[in-house]
């Protein structure tokens, strides 16, 4: 139950300053997606990492349409949150 209320209290903050945010939530994801790409073609070509490399980019451009096309805040906390966790777990799988 802490979970729930915890992204609902961050979601109200979000919510607040949606735009500062947002810009602040693009610069974060971008980079994150950025070392998470790069680690990915460390690895090599093949058909395993591109499709890593799209679920990364998908993820990534989804939240930045998402702040681009004004869709409703919680659409995009949850896109956010969606390409941070994405891009984490490729990173850390690609770490190992």
């Amino acid at each position: 139950m802490k979970i729930m209320e915890l992204y609902v209290k961050n979601l109200r903050e979000f919510k607040k300053g949606e735009r500062g945010y947002s810009t602040i939530g693009i610069i974060i994801q971008s980079c994150l997606g950025s070392i998470a790409a790069m680690y990915i073609l460390i690895q090599g070509a093949g058909i395993l990492q591109m499709v890593q490399l799209f679920l990364v980019t998908m993820c990534c451009m989804g939240f930045n349409a998402s702040v681009l096309s004004q869709r409703p805040a919680k659409v995009t906390f949850n896109l956010f949150i969606l390409s941070i966790v994405v891009s984490t777990v490729v990173l850390i799988l690609n770490l190992m």
